[in-house]
């Protein structure tokens, strides 16, 4: 699978033929200031909750790219009042074959606003299955002993976890979600982008290391295969 890192929690990840953006937050982003939305393609957008620094850019990319927007029933209604029609609903615990990939919304521990001051529905992460493997974002949330559910769903070749700390997890505790989920491999997003969630990225991968994971902390636009 191909992951591209737009920054923040914005990720694309090419798998079977579809390109699927998650969380995009570009245009409003300091650190992703030589990432152009109209270079970006998508067949699919999946939004994990309501929060500014994740739902940005959705409107303007759904209209631009014409992919189908997965997100949770407010959110769902917040995009139909924006004129986005192409957009499919979904809550924790669903499960939806989507043709290209399965889906399955977990839970995720956190809070969800929409950026009119609206009510954004409850937090979810994503685990995606299909004939090349499975991978779990997490999206923005606390460690959570859900996570421990995640290995009887799919068996990961890699997830995606927020490590910033101060609204998220921070290393040690995404270090033991890795291991409750089964990710021997880490993608780290949900740092850096702002004062409060600055990291220390050797650090950070030293502790994964000692652990005997690996954690990937790409730069804004560096494309890795996992």
């Amino acid at each position: 699978m191909q992951f591209t890192y737009y920054g923040h929690s914005c990720f694309l990840v090419e798998t079977a033929g579809s390109k699927l953006l998650f969380d995009p937050f570009i245009s409003p982003n300091p650190l992703a200031k030589d990432i152009s939305l109209s270079s970006i393609e998508a067949d699919f957008i999946l939004v994990s909750h309501g929060h500014f620094d994740h739902i940005a850019d959705c409107v303007t990319l759904a209209q631009s790219t014409g992919a189908k927007v997965i997100c949770n029933w407010e959110i769902f209604e917040w995009l139909g009042k924006q004129k986005i029609t192409n957009a499919h609903p979904m809550n924790t615990g669903g499960r939806r074959d989507m043709g290209p990939f399965n889906v399955r919304c977990t839970a995720a521990q956190h809070s969800s606003g929409l950026p009119d001051g609206s009510y954004g529905g409850n937090p979810m992460g994503f685990i995606i299955r299909n004939e090349e493997g499975s991978f779990y974002y997490s999206g923005d949330t606390a460690l959570t002993l859900d996570m421990q559910l995640i290995p009887r769903w799919a068996k990961l070749n890699f997830a995606v976890l927020p490590v910033g700390d101060n609204f998220t997890m921070g290393i040690e505790d995404a270090l033991e979600a890795a291991k409750m989920c089964g990710a021997g491999t880490v993608v780290g997003v949900h740092f850096d982008t702002f004062g409060y969630i600055k990291i220390d990225h050797e650090e950070a991968k030293a502790a994964f290391e000692k652990a005997g994971l690996t954690l990937h902390l790409p730069a804004v636009g560096e494309t890795i295969y996992l």
